[in-house]
C-alpha cells in the first residue's frame, strides 16, 4: 500500500514538472524499510530511525525532508500517515567556493587538451571546444553535452529544458561562433547517427563521467592546484562557468580555435554582483553562496578593463 501511495505521489509531482530522481530513491528505500516492520503507513518514529542510518548529517536531513513532504501529501488521502518532525535532522547546505580560472590557466587547459590522443582525431577538437564554451558562455556541463546540431543557430545556442524546465537562448560572440563552426565542420565529417554536438571516440553522445575524467587528467597534466598555504578550492569542471563578468579567450590555441572577444554571459558572476537574486537561483542560500565570494572575484579582477554591461545596477 505504501508503494502505491508513493507511485501516485511521484506521478502528481512529475506532472507538475518535478523530476524527483533522488527523492524517488529515498522513498523507495524507506518503503522497503517500513515493509520490514510490517507498516503500510508512514510512521514518524520509523522515518526517524531510517533517516538516522544515513552516514552524514546532510544525508540524514535530506532523507527526513523527503519523507516529511511525502507524508504531508499522503495525509490528504489517509490521516493515518504521520509526518515526521523535520527539525530533528536539519538539512545542511554547504556554501561552495568555486575555483576562479585566470585567462592564462584556461589557455593552458586548452593547449593541453589540444594534445590529447589519438593524433588527428576529433577528440582534441571536442574538448578544446567544449571547455571553451563552458568558459565563455557560462553553460552548465550538462547543457553543453546535451547540445544537438539543431540547437546551434545564427542567434546563439538554444538550451532546451534546463534547470527548472526552462529553455533559453545563449548569444555567442562572432569569434566564438566562428570557432564553433570550425569544430562542427570536423564533427559533421565524422557522420554517424548521433546528432549530438559532442561525441565520444565511439561516435556516441559524450557522457558526463568521460568529460569529467578527461578534465581531471588535464588539470593534473598542467599542474593546476590551489595556491600553497592557502585554503583554496580545487578546480572542478563546473568552475569553468564561474568566470568574470566578461572574458577574452585565447586566440592562439594549437588547434587554431579562435574564441577571442567578450563573451555575453547568460548567467553567473554578473548577476551575483548585483543586489537582485541570481537568475536561475532556486534557493536563497544558493544566492548567498555566490555573494560570499563576490568580494574575492572583485579582488582577483581589480583593475580589469572588462566592459560592464549597461544594465548592471550598483
Amino acid at each position: 500500500m505504501l508503494t502505491q501511495t508513493i507511485d501516485r505521489y511521484l506521478a502528481v509531482r512529475r506532472a507538475a514538472g518535478f523530476r524527483l530522481r533522488t527523492t524517488e530513491g529515498f522513498l523507495r528505500c524507506y518503503a522497503r524499510f517500513a515493509a520490514e516492520r510490517g507498516e503500510v503507513h508512514v510512521c514518524a518514529q520509523t522515518a526517524l530511525d531510517w533517516a538516522a542510518l544515513a552516514p552524514s548529517a546532510s544525508q540524514r536531513g535530506r532523507r527526513l525532508e523527503a519523507v516529511a513532504i511525502f507524508a504531508q501529501h499522503a495525509q490528504a488521502e489517509d490521516r493515518q500517515h504521520e509526518a515526521p518532525p523535520r527539525e530533528v535532522f536539519r538539512r545542511q547546505r554547504l556554501l561552495y567556493r568555486p575555483f576562479i580560472f585566470t585567462e592564462n590557466q584556461i589557455r593552458q587547459l586548452l593547449e593541453q587538451a589540444a594534445l590529447l590522443p589519438p593524433a588527428g582525431s576529433l577528440r582534441p577538437w571536442t574538448y578544446c571546444t567544449l571547455f571553451s564554451l563552458l568558459a565563455i558562455t557560462g553553460l552548465r556541463i550538462s547543457e553543453a553535452l546535451a547540445l544537438r546540431f539543431e540547437d546551434i543557430t545564427v542567434d546563439g545556442l538554444l538550451i532546451r529544458q534546463t534547470k527548472f524546465h526552462k529553455s533559453r537562448l545563449v548569444p555567442l560572440h562572432p569569434s566564438a561562433h566562428a570557432g564553433l563552426e570550425r569544430y562542427l565542420r570536423r564533427r559533421r565529417s565524422r557522420g554517424g547517427a548521433d546528432d549530438h554536438v559532442f561525441i565520444s571516440r565511439r561516435g556516441r553522445v559524450l557522457r558526463y563521467q568521460t568529460a569529467l575524467e578527461t578534465f581531471r587528467f588535464l588539470i593534473r597534466q598542467i599542474g593546476l592546484q590551489p595556491d600553497p598555504g592557502q585554503q583554496s578550492p580545487r578546480p572542478r569542471i563546473h568552475d569553468l562557468r564561474q568566470n568574470a563578468e566578461s572574458r577574452k579567450m585565447p586566440s592562439d590555441c594549437r588547434l587554431g580555435l579562435d574564441f577571442s572577444g567578450l563573451a555575453i554571459r547568460a548567467c553567473g558572476i554578473v548577476r551575483c554582483l548585483l543586489p537582485a537574486p541570481l537568475e536561475g537561483g532556486g534557493e536563497e542560500l544558493s544566492t548567498s553562496a555566490f555573494l560570499e565570494f563576490a568580494k574575492t572575484i572583485r579582488r582577483l579582477h581589480a583593475g580589469s578593463s572588462a566592459v560592464r554591461p549597461r544594465n548592471c545596477r550598483r
